[in-house]
């Protein structure tokens, strides 16, 4: 039985709860008026538009992750004498590594589970190669070859692509209609904002492409000569200093987090999240880490293309496991 004190607190904690939510606005998603309300809260980042021209269904289409999904065994670095730096950042660590400076662009699918991994695969290859092997790891090949990944375009979890790496090996790809390795993107980018070349972004098509083991026209070696392997996949210890010393000693890894309306519009800082609803899990590539202004961060690639957020890249509030980012932490060691 509750006691007339308790059912007074909880009467009193409903009636606050009402009050909040009535409190909050209820904005329009990728609006200016949402735009104007983070702005003027003063938070630890800056809104902006980034998808000035584009559907909301095909937003909501890019966070195509699945979160809390099977997990690899676990990574423990048992590392406790190695002293950190205040900041890291992977492009100053391993500059002959172009791949860490890239930024790709999953267009109309929800293929960011694959992204997030072939980004963290390509650095990877390259840093413990010394900088001698330098390779785009296609995010076709595995969008469209691993079934047990998930769906393709409709979803997939990042440990699957991580095992699949070791198991299947991957071949090389670069950008939409770059011609770069043996299986480019074949998903055009969209066009964000109202002038630009790019077709409008409508959150129609998205299909999943088909999966074929064999290298674009003119390409040498042929498919299976061409294939990387991973010597090793692993979630990394959801603890900060242990995400800290996996991406110091090894590279960027993939992470995966909820994302809010909010971090659609977000332009610089550090985000956290603070107006909007959940639109579902996405992957990214979580490179290395920082302190703005008093606040720490992990320093991440997004797969939105360069007129997203600062040029591609985001800051994430670090050490409070912010939206579950620091819960889905995937990695592996290239052989």
């Amino acid at each position: 039985m509750f006691s007339s004190v308790t059912l007074e607190y909880l009467s009193l904690m409903s009636c606050l709860n009402l009050a909040l939510s009535l409190a909050r606005p209820q904005l329009r998603p990728l609006s200016s008026e949402m735009i104007d309300h983070i702005n003027k809260l003063n938070t630890t980042w800056k809104a902006g538009h980034n998808f000035k021209n584009a559907d909301y269904s095909y937003v909501k289409k890019l966070c195509g992750t699945w979160l809390k999904g099977p997990k690899l065994p676990i990574m423990v670095q048992y590392a406790g004498n190695v002293k950190l730096p205040d900041e890291f950042d992977p492009r100053d660590q391993w500059p002959n590594c172009p791949t860490l400076k890239e930024i790709r662009d999953q267009g109309s699918c929800g293929s960011c589970w694959a992204f997030g991994a072939t980004e963290a695969m390509s650095d990877r290859i390259c840093i413990h190669s010394n900088g001698k092997v330098s390779v785009d790891i296609s995010a076709q090949d595995l969008l469209t070859c691993c079934d047990e990944c998930g769906m393709g375009c409709n979803g997939g979890y990042p440990t699957a692509a991580w095992d699949f790496w070791t198991k299947e090996g991957l071949v090389s790809g670069g950008l939409y209609d770059s011609h770069i390795g043996c299986r480019p993107y074949t998903i055009a980018p969209c066009e964000h904002h109202v002038n630009g070349s790019r077709p409008p972004c409508t959150g129609e098509g998205g299909d999943t492409p088909e999966c074929v083991h064999s290298c674009e026209s003119g390409y040498t070696p042929g498919y299976t000569a061409d294939k990387h392997y991973g010597k090793t996949a692993y979630n990394v210890l959801s603890e900060e200093r242990e995400i800290q010393l996996e991406l110091y000693k090894n590279g960027p890894a993939e992470g995966a987090f909820t994302v809010y309306e909010d971090f659609l519009l977000y332009k610089s800082g550090v985000y956290q999240h603070v107006s909007g609803s959940a639109l579902g899990g996405h992957a990214i590539k979580v490179m290395g880490w920082g302190v703005e202004d008093g606040v720490p961060y992990w320093l991440c690639a997004n797969s939105w293309n360069t007129d997203w957020g600062d040029n591609g890249f985001f800051k994430i509030l670090r050490g409070s496991d912010h939206c579950g980012i620091e819960s889905e932490i995937v990695a592996g060691i290239p052989k």
